[in-house]
């Protein structure tokens, strides 16, 4: 039930160069020959936006005019389908197929990891010579060679992880550099975004603009959050009001930044040949307003992975369309090559389809397709997933399995299980084989790599630590940025899988903090047969760095640490499990551990 990419019929544009080249040939004259240039791409992913937090979907609370009107100038895809989380969805848009497939089942611990393996849109890009730019969220792997800039992006400002700490005034990355910036971020990056379409304006770009808001942490600035707490004032909880003052102020605020790339490509004359698109990545993060769809952020149900979709192309896409056909997150790559004419090698092999028909007006509506679903945790599991066709869905949860005619029951209020049994046991069989072939192609991308040229600096962080013992994640969840407390006994032990991939040198460090009543615990580190030892003689105990949350946050806060070093080893390349313990105790626990640093010495 997999769909394959295919093509229907050439870009408008396409037929038009080609029509003012054969003209230019008849004149015989080079004067009069026109030279046309590939289209422009701008993808724009928010983060936890779900399909009702937009005005133009009958939202009441929340402001988007520019996107509202963005939409009158658009063709929007109705029914456009996405993974439960955020993670899972990125890998499937950038290379248009199932998440499982480029090894991301997750969304921390190293299962957001794309497989380097993978063919991306950035790579797609610049085999037909285009500038690649990403600006904002990647969540696809934080280490060379699942890093941006070698996944096909020419330029990178943002940051790897599943989350960021601090949405002001905060230290990005520029390719892998630390980039101190000033201001809101979704500002910050759109600054960004502005800067390398207004450096690329003389030749094709794509710009993917990955924002991470309204995710948490609540962060937004004042006059967006004033003005919706005021909206607010009938929802008597206040941490309700609170959080959807915030979400929907980041809402706003990214609708003013749309605008302002919009704008800069009418300033510069390139908007008739510029393809913009709209989409989020998951159903809303929390129970809001969301068109009676059913299901959050996490869920398979239609609410948790049905998200806003907006395609601009003035010149080729019709304006003011509406489509109510099954269209997904793994169609991106064969449409852009499709209205881009440009060849995907054949030897990749995608689940997508390729809309250009569908959006430039060759036809009507699509065929009855099956899109796929599968909630991201740990591993895969073959009792949370589902499915989607034109007329059911069908959901298969631990706690609730289900089957909805979504033609007659949009909101999913009556479960057919029991009814319609031998139309659920059928489509339970389809996506029962969809899994089984998942599950084959499936291979975890976990053993973090050490030692590329072009990161010879790699932190490995806590968050994706095994342990043993006493140690517990300070939040609990093990997100990003978590790091390890109560190292509290000798028998403790923590441990991380790495691949050697150069021979060589390599110097050995720990983040810490620790207070000075517990300074003198003796800590060893072990790399196949070899040892480091240190003892840590500084206190560092640092508060949290301020945070200006609207709503007190889940994920941990955050604050500095200091550096233990430990010495140098000489590493052969191959696998290895580093292992950490401490030898003696004098205090209450050893320290709270951030991460391990493997540095290759030059």
């Amino acid at each position: 039930m997999i769909c394959h990419g295919f093509r229907f019929f050439p870009p408008v544009w396409i037929m038009i160069m080609l029509t003012l080249e054969l003209s230019s040939c008849n004149n015989n004259t080079t004067e009069n020959k026109t030279v046309t240039r590939p289209p422009n791409v701008v993808l724009i992913l928010t983060d936890d936006q779900g399909y009702g937090d937009l005005s133009m979907h009958r939202n009441s609370w929340v402001e988007t005019p520019f996107l509202d009107s963005m939409a009158q100038a658009s063709t929007e895809l109705a029914n456009f389908y996405v993974c439960p989380l955020c993670a899972p969805t990125r890998a499937s848009i950038l290379t248009g197929r199932y998440h499982p497939r480029t090894g991301v089942v997750g969304v921390s611990g190293g299962l957001e990891n794309m497989a380097p393996e993978e063919f991306t849109l950035a790579e797609l890009f610049k085999s037909a010579d285009y500038a690649t730019g990403c600006f904002g969220k990647w969540h696809n792997g934080a280490y060379w060679p699942y890093h941006p800039n070698a996944q096909g992006f020419d330029e990178f400002v943002g940051f790897c992880s599943g989350h960021w700490s601090n949405y002001f005034n905060t230290e990005l990355q520029h390719n892998g550099a630390p980039y101190p910036t000033e201001g809101y971020i979704t500002d910050v990056l759109t600054n960004e975004a502005i800067r390398f379409i207004e450096q690329n304006k003389d030749k094709p770009f794509f710009c993917y603009v990955p924002y991470n808001v309204p995710h948490s942490p609540f962060q937004v600035p004042d006059q967006y959050f004033d003005k919706y707490y005021a909206k607010l004032s009938d929802v008597t909880d206040e941490e309700t009001r609170r959080k959807r003052a915030a979400v929907y102020g980041m809402c706003e605020n990214v609708d003013d930044n749309v605008r302002r790339i919009s704008q800069t490509l009418d300033e510069l004359g390139l908007t008739d040949n510029t393809i913009i698109i709209y989409l989020s990545d998951n159903g809303p993060n929390g129970y809001r307003y969301n068109t009676n769809l059913r299901g959050i952020k996490g869920s398979v149900h239609e609410g948790g992975v049905r998200v806003p979709f907006l395609i601009r192309w003035p010149t080729q896409v019709p304006a003011g369309q509406r489509s109510e056909a099954i269209t997904a997150h793994i169609d991106l790559l064969p449409t852009l090559a499709g209205l881009c004419n440009i060849s995907v090698p054949e030897d990749i092999s995608l689940d997508g389809m390729d809309l250009t028909p569908l959006l430039t007006g060759h036809m009507e509506a699509l065929p009855d397709r099956t899109i796929f679903f599968q909630q991201s945790g740990e591993a895969l599991a073959p009792v949370k997933g589902g499915l989607r066709n034109e007329q059911y869905r069908l959901v298969l949860e631990e706690e609730e399995s289900g089957l909805f005619d979504m033609r007659q029951d949009p909101s999913q209020l009556h479960n057919l299980a029991d009814s319609l049994t031998a139309k659920y046991d059928s489509l339970g069989t389809v996506y029962t084989h969809w899994y089984g072939e998942m599950a084959a192609s499936y291979q975890a991308q976990t053993v973090i790599p050490v030692g590329y040229p072009e990161f010879p600096r790699v932190v490995m962080p806590a968050h994706e630590s095994h342990f043993s013992g006493n140690l517990r994640f300070k939040e609990g969840h093990g997100w990003a940025h978590d790091w390890l407390i109560n190292w509290s006994g000798t028998g403790d032990t923590l441990w991380w899988d790495m691949e050697i991939v150069q021979p060589g040198a390599y110097q050995v460090a720990l983040q810490y903090t620790c207070p000075a009543s517990d300074v003198g615990s003796a800590v060893v580190i072990s790399i196949g047969a070899q040892q480091l030892r240190a003892t840590v003689t500084e206190a560092f105990n640092p508060a949290y760095l301020d945070s200006p949350d609207r709503v007190t946050r889940q994920e941990v806060y955050e604050k500095q640490w200091a550096v233990l070093t430990f010495g140098t080893l000489t590493l052969e390349k191959g696998n290895y499990r580093v292992k950490v313990h401490a030898s003696d105790i004098p205090g209450s626990q050893v320290m709270e551990l951030k991460g391990l640093i493997m540095q290759k010495a030059p």
